[in-house]
């Protein structure tokens, strides 16, 4: 399902591209690699390396800085898919429980209760269950499972083939967002003043879902999920005055009324249990904040072209796929993919001028294709070593910094561009 919210008629347009991807946990994330894998073969002209800015939440600022990192989509298969890349990913990552949490909060449950077993003396009848219950939820881990290995492949990820685990030394702006736990205030790690933390530590922040991972300690600050203040945080792209912005949204609602397709024998989703009955209401408040924030950017923002790419709501296929499954990540993947080209070629009337407008075309030829898949030229790695990657990276600053001086001077729509690095 796409959400086109195309820009006032007239506005003129400088092509910069901006690129916001929502939260999902580890499903969500593999929907979003094959939505953005279906718009860097459909879109001729996108290179999603080379955007404007990358804004990323959770399971989303994985993939946000990998691009910002120049991987491509099809890099990202072979790390996330086909095991054929030089870092290997091991889906027990998300799933390692937190023993040491567990092993800590242990140590505390007889000082615990000790304290309620000498409140109960002093006033026996404020002794009760629930009083204890109070008193032992300090005993409760902060999380289920550990995150720290996540950190770990990050930054071996990040720190290969001359790429960086630094936000300053990337050549365009990337944002991680989180939330501090002790203020509820979001933090945009990549912003001055907090660009000096490492990527793979800002993601992990960022994806610390509260009561599966435990908060991200950070310069005495504890951070968790990004996605509990806003979904997708698509404004910071928007401030920096892109022209267009993608945004991906994986969490949408289950439409159960109609004909969608569900487990066999379920007519409701209540008969799922607590777990759809969360997952659901987690899915409403996700969109519907993603529906009210694409509203209020329309009046705020109306002269930039927006398109989110959400699941359809009735299909089952995202909805009934655990979060935490990555036996199904294939699958959850050319899902999202075919789905994502099959949007596009419906809407191409209507997206063909938009995309257009900022030097882009949609190939018709392939739209038209069947049978796709998104392990499609999706080879073997190639290897660069740091060197050669630096250069290539050189060689792209070099054909930017031509390209500009040839260019007329911009218009004053500039706000809040970062300096480019001069090459020496």
């Amino acid at each position: 399902m796409l959400l086109v919210q195309p820009a006032r008629p007239g506005t003129p347009s400088r092509s910069r591209i901006g690129l916001a991807i929502a939260g999902g946990g580890p499903t969500g994330g593999m929907y979003e690699l094959g939505a953005l894998r279906a718009l860097e073969r459909a879109i001729e002209g996108l290179d999603l390396t080379r955007l404007e800015v990358y804004v990323g939440v959770s399971s989303g600022a994985f993939l946000a800085a990998g691009l910002a990192n120049r991987l491509d989509t099809a890099a990202m298969c072979r790390v996330f898919l086909t095991g054929q890349s030089e870092v290997r990913f091991h889906p027990g990552l998300f799933l390692r429980p937190a023993l040491a949490e567990y092993l800590r909060r242990a140590g505390h449950t007889p000082t615990l209760l000790l304290r309620w077993a000498g409140e109960a003396l002093r006033d026996p009848g404020s002794a009760s269950f629930g009083e204890l219950l109070g008193h032992l939820g300090g005993a409760i881990p902060n999380g289920l499972f550990d995150n720290e290995g996540i950190e770990r492949f990050l930054r071996r990820l990040f720190t290969s083939g001359g790429r960086s685990n630094d936000f300053r030394e990337l050549e365009r702006p990337l944002f991680v967002v989180a939330v501090d736990l002790d203020s509820g205030k979001t933090v945009r790690f990549g912003a001055p003043g907090w660009d000096d933390v490492p990527i793979s530590r800002a993601v992990q922040a960022s994806a610390a879902l509260p009561g599966l991972y435990p908060p991200v300690c950070i310069r005495d600050h504890h951070f968790v999920d990004g996605a509990l203040r806003r979904t997708m945080h698509a404004s910071i792209a928007l401030d920096r005055g892109v022209d267009l912005l993608l945004g991906i949204n994986p969490f949408v609602p289950f439409d159960a009324s109609g004909g969608g397709k569900r487990p066999a024998g379920m007519k409701r989703l209540a008969e799922g249990g607590l777990p759809l009955v969360l997952s659901q209401t987690f899915r409403t408040l996700l969109q519907s904040r993603v529906q009210v924030g694409l509203e209020k950017y329309a009046r705020q923002y109306p002269d930039t072209d927006q398109l989110v790419m959400e699941p359809d709501e009735d299909d089952g296929e995202m909805f009934f796929t655990s979060v935490f499954s990555y036996r199904n990540r294939l699958k959850v993947c050319e899902y999202a993919f075919r789905s994502t080209l099959r949007d596009l070629h419906r809407r191409r009337e209507q997206l063909a001028p938009l995309f257009a407008r900022h030097g882009l075309r949609l190939r018709t030829e392939l739209l038209d294709a069947g049978g796709l898949s998104i392990l499609d030229g999706v080879g073997p790695e190639r290897p660069r070593s740091a060197t050669t990657a630096r250069l290539h990276r050189a060689l792209d600053l070099l054909q930017e910094q031509l390209a500009a001086e040839s260019a007329p001077p911009p218009a004053a729509r500039s706000r809040g561009r970062r300096p480019r690095r001069r090459l020496v």
